[in-house]
């Protein structure tokens, strides 16, 4: 038998309904006598270990629409799986690798099944907040083991630092799918104003909620793209009357 988790993840309260997330595993049957039968346990074993604990951005709502009282808000995979739709489905960019995109999507956020979605308003600093999601990823990259895991830790990095044309345009993406749930799922959403100067996003954004509800902070790092996509999201609003 053997230990899967860290003594930081166990300290941190993290419990999965697999019968290893209590820390311990037997694996069952005789092995190969190269160990091959061995090694794909505990691989598979690892592999479950892993996808239970990503099981928490499914039930993780994203916390800044719920600081706002917004009703239902998205966890942070419905976050993470429409940005990978959105770079499945973008337009051909020359030099772009659009499947090195959508797996940064679906891993950019993924160390907040540990440290859950940490938002301006909780006052962490950003490096203090770079520092818990990296050594929560570590975490979870220690539990998966193998290539895929080092895979993993290399998109998240890249998103993080911004390092390639495809972190930069994932991270857009991110933008844009704030601006794209404000509009699909507020209820309370009654007036929108952008004005922008000379191509330069100088963006007045302003709001008048229901009970009050202010989300100017999703979109003071609007710009000039999203501006655009938001006025065609208002055109197919008044359409489908949604």
């Amino acid at each position: 038998m053997r230990c899967v988790f860290s003594p930081n993840l166990l300290r941190s309260g993290w419990r999965g309904n697999h019968p290893r997330s209590i820390g311990i595993h037997a694996t069952g049957g005789s092995a190969s006598p190269d160990g091959t039968v061995l090694k794909e346990s505990e691989n598979a074993a690892s592999a479950i270990d892993f996808l239970t604990l990503c099981r928490r951005l499914k039930t993780t709502k994203r916390k800044g629409w719920i600081n706002h009282g917004i009703k239902g808000p998205e966890s942070i995979a419905d976050h993470m799986y429409r940005m990978a739709l959105m770079a499945l489905i973008a337009g051909d960019l020359p030099g772009v690798n659009r499947e090195r995109c959508i797996k940064i999507a679906i891993v950019h956020d993924i160390a907040e099944a540990i440290v859950g979605d940490i938002t301006p308003s909780d006052g962490v600093p950003k490096a203090e907040k770079s520092r818990r999601e990296q050594t929560a990823l570590n975490e979870m990259c220690e539990i998966l083991g193998g290539i895929r895991a080092e895979e993993i830790k290399e998109l998240w990095a890249e998103y993080e630092n911004n390092s390639s044309i495809e972190a930069s345009l994932v991270k857009d993406f991110d933008k844009v799918c704030v601006v794209f749930v404000a509009h699909m799922t507020l209820d309370e959403f009654l007036t929108h104003s952008v004005y922008v100067i000379g191509g330069v996003d100088s963006s007045s954004i302003e709001y008048e909620m229901e009970h009050e509800k202010v989300l100017d902070e999703f979109f003071i790092s609007t710009t000039g793209i999203i501006i655009c996509f938001n006025n065609l999201l208002r055109k197919q609003k008044q359409k489908y009357d949604l």
